[in-house]
């Protein structure tokens, strides 16, 4: 068995340098709480957390705990949600301030732009991280605790979450080198002088999995002398170390605060990486689920109906292992999709597509995958590295160069860069030159509201945003290409005028979530069954829970016009395009479509 980062030694010399405090007279015992499971809430958490920590350290984690939650007023009367999210059930992933008028806070004008443009038809909302950060555009985190405040307060997040469930991101592997926790660090006090993880240099790490090609280890000058400090993605980023329980009773503490602001979903950051042992790949170790498993066991207790999502950007089998025990994450972002799409729709063949959707596992109950095709970050290209093969790969990575884009690599165990991601803004890699740029992306984005789960839409596919080539330029990071910010007063212009781009996307992808909400086969933990209908055609059948609407989705992700056989309809009679409002009779013989051309068949019911 490998040795972990820290010995049992080590992690009780902390404990007994910055001892629990004593838990405040009147406090009931955790034996008293709520239950998981018909278990005392206590003894649930203690036997995910016996095998993390020895006695001191669990003992003092569930202290914290009761503490926190008695302080933060948990679990608060409103928190809890249905179990069964409706086919109107979708995530807008946006930044704090991508859209600003001058004069007025951006999560404002994020509020009043979605009121305005969308209604109802965004019922939540992934604001990107929106705390006090050095880089990263957030995801360098300074203080948890506190709205940058150039975005806002937290009067303006709880104002957004009056109207639409937040998600809010955990960004719980690292932590700024500008942090005050790591300012503690160097100055070797508390909070902090221990939350870190230090290396021997000498070590050797090749058998970590590295989503960089920067180095893993940031030198930095202590009061203790010179030190090397893991730092997975960028030496401005600093792991931290769970292996310290007090880590994890400052993130239970952050959580429960999150909690009493309004977020009804909660993103884990690059949580794959979160535990460290040296010897191994230091991703997906058995402790990362167990505290993963943890904190839902938790949440079902202090937060009743909050999401817990993991943010995994690995190969897809490893992707969907935090998913299918059903006692770990509740959403998983399906990390494969938007190359597959992408694939598909430039080669002009759904083939690994549609080999890769039929393979897809039953969720357990209350599990779902989050379908997206774009995001903050690039295109992810590690969830298909075991589907797509090298040229397909490299044909990918061609064509985000010649889409104005770029390609991020990651250090491989054989000394080599790999491509890591597309750094290109999803219209522009779908724009093309053929005229049928619209059409093509409308096509990528309605295979993703198809597919069993719930969609996640990025502002910036709403709205068909090019590459900001300027932003890159200005920030010399590949990544800010997909990261706009929009005058709202210019992109109000845009959408107003329905020759743009922008308007056609906006006005179509509208249209989309309309018709989308309302059709009962289209719930997240609806039937599917993927069709084999060639290369052309990707076609998905839906079928709602308990029966009822059954619904044929099928796209042409082709340049050519496609034939729908009549035999793909699921049965005999008159089906209607709830899109076009055309009705079919699947006995009249073949449908034909035309390039990029999409369709939601359901069944028409006798007059």
């Amino acid at each position: 068995m490998s040795s972990p980062v820290h010995s049992q030694r080590q992690v009780e010399s902390r404990l007994l340098r910055a001892p629990c405090p004593p838990c405040p007279a009147g406090i009931p015992v955790l034996t008293d709480s709520p239950t998981v499971d018909s278990m005392p809430i206590a003894d649930t958490l203690r036997d995910w957390l016996e095998p993390l920590y020895d006695s001191a350290g669990t003992a003092f984690l569930l202290a914290s705990i009761q503490e926190n939650a008695l302080r933060h007023g948990l679990p608060l009367p409103s928190a809890a949600r249905p179990q069964a999210l409706g086919p109107d059930y979708c995530v807008l992933i946006s930044y704090g301030d991508i859209v600003q008028r001058p004069g007025e806070y951006p999560l404002a004008t994020l509020g009043h732009f979605l009121r305005g443009r969308l209604d109802t038809l965004i019922p939540a909302i992934h604001i990107l991280p929106f705390y006090p950060h050095s880089s990263d555009d957030g995801f360098s985190v300074m203080d948890y605790r506190a709205v940058d405040a150039p975005l806002g307060t937290w009067e303006q997040v709880r104002d957004l979450g009056m109207e639409y469930d937040l998600m809010f991101d955990l960004v719980l592997n690292h932590v700024s080198r500008k942090s005050q926790w790591f300012a503690n660090y160097m100055a070797d006090v508390d909070p902090g002088r221990d939350y870190f993880i230090e290396v021997d240099p000498r070590a050797d790490l090749r058998a970590v999995v590295r989503p960089r090609s920067t180095p893993l280890l940031a030198a930095v000058a202590t009061a203790r002398g010179e030190k090397h400090i893991w730092a997975t993605f960028s030496d401005d980023q600093m792991d931290l170390d769970f292996a310290n329980p007090k880590v994890l009773a400052e993130f239970i503490d952050i959580i429960f605060g999150y909690v009493t602001q309004g977020a009804r979903l909660l993103r884990l950051d690059a949580v794959a990486f979160i535990w460290k042992k040296l010897g191994t790949s230091c991703v997906h170790l058995p402790e990362t689920h167990r505290l993963i498993k943890f904190l839902r066991a938790l949440l079902a207790n202090y937060a009743p109906g909050l999401l817990l999502i993991t943010e995994t950007n690995v190969p897809h089998r490893e992707n969907i292992s935090y998913l299918t025990d059903g006692d770990e994450a509740h959403v998983a972002y399906q990390f494969a999709l938007p190359p597959l799409v992408l694939h598909s729709l430039l080669s002009g063949s759904c083939e690994k597509l549609q080999q890769w959707a039929a393979s897809l596992p039953p969720l357990p109950g209350g599990c779902h995958f989050l379908n997206f095709t774009a995001s903050h970050d690039g295109i992810g290209l590690r969830a298909v590295e075991e589907i797509l093969d090298e040229q397909e790969i490299r044909q990918l990575v061609d064509h985000s160069h010649a889409a104005g884009g770029f390609v991020s690599t990651r250090a491989g165990n054989d000394g080599r860069d790999h491509p890591y991601e597309l750094n290109v803004s999803y219209f522009s890699a779908l724009e093309g030159q053929d005229g049928r740029g619209v059409q093509r992306f409308i096509c990528s984005q309605a295979i993703s509201l198809a597919l069993r789960g719930i969609p996640a839409l990025y502002f910036h596919s709403l709205t068909g945003t090019p590459n900001d080539l300027a932003r890159v330029e200005s920030s010399g990071r590949y990544r800010t290409i997909n990261r706009r910010r929009w005058d709202v007063s210019e992109l109000d212009y845009l959408l107003d005028h329905t020759d743009a781009p922008q308007a056609r996307v906006f006005a179509r992808m509208r249209r989309l979530l309309e018709l989308r909400q309302r059709q009962p086969a289209f719930a997240p933990d609806a039937g599917q069954r993927v069709l084999d209908l060639g290369s052309q055609l990707f076609a998905v059948e839906r079928q709602a829970p308990g029966g009822g609407q059954t619904l044929l989705a099928v796209h042409n992700v082709s340049d050519r016009a496609a034939s729908l056989p009549a035999s793909a309809f699921p049965e005999a009679g008159r089906w209607l395009d709830v899109l076009t409002g055309n009705v079919f009779k699947a006995a009249a013989g073949a449908v034909t479509f035309e390039p990029y051309q999409i369709a939601w068949f359901t069944a028409q019911q006798p007059a």
